[in-house]
């Protein structure tokens, strides 16, 4: 089973948007409103600053490396997994499915905000952009870096299922032909889910254990059988 981490597992607590914020008024630069904020969580960050709050490309690193100052120094701390994601992770480990993280967050500090949280020893792995957030521009969305967790668990599984909270999972899930079940409480807006196609949109950490188990019930495999 892939997660998605910032807005599915782990709620920033306006972190993410008061940093990019804090960011940008400190560099000069105009802060979008505060829907376009919240729009900017799931791509990369690099996209998001580009083409949501408009940063000229020879600002970006600049404003990158002020963000992520504050996020690694106050952000990630205050950051808490959401209501009943730590039980959902630990009885689907007692279980013994096969559980990753699936991110657009450069993949060191995503590895840092799960052993943060005290979530990191619940997954098998944890995939996410390039340290280089240059770099994370040139990635299709979400789909290399689902694929790279398919692929290192290859012959492990039989059946896989991505949990995400934005239109992005949907979509990167899509393109590995695999079903995306979304949940209500991250940052997608009204209808986004149902809208781009998941299989499932669910309310609460109850309502996903019991749709993650009704899907290995549905493709018929064990929960070994199951990423």
């Amino acid at each position: 089973m892939l997660f998605d981490l910032d807005g599915t597992l782990v709620d920033p607590a306006g972190s993410i948007t008061g940093g990019i914020s804090a960011a940008l008024a400190a560099g000069g630069l105009p802060v979008p409103a505060a829907g376009d904020l919240e729009r900017m969580v799931g791509p990369a960050l690099v996209v998001s600053l580009r083409d949501i709050a408009g940063v000229p490309e020879e600002r970006l690193a600049e404003v990158i490396a002020r963000y992520r100052a504050g996020y690694q120094s106050e952000g990630m701390a205050q950051s808490r997994p959401y209501p009943g994601i730590r039980s959902v992770l630990e009885q689907l480990r007692a279980s013994g499915y096969l559980l990753a993280v699936a991110t657009q967050k450069p993949e060191p500090l995503a590895v840092e905000l799960l052993r943060v949280q005290g979530l990191l020893d619940l997954f098998d792995s944890v995939h996410g952009s390039p340290a280089d957030e240059q770099a994370a521009a040139g990635l299709d969305g979400k789909r290399t870096i689902i694929r790279a967790a398919l692929i290192r668990h290859a012959g492990t599984f039989d059946s896989a299922v991505m949990v995400g909270d934005r239109m992005h999972d949907v979509h990167g899930a899509a393109d590995n032909a695999l079903d995306c079940i979304g949940v209500a409480w991250g940052f997608a807006g009204a209808g986004e889910l149902e809208a781009e196609g998941a299989a499932a949109v669910v309310h609460s950490a109850g309502e996903l254990l019991t749709e993650l188990e009704r899907f290995r019930a549905q493709e018929g495999t064990s929960a070994h059988g199951s990423l």
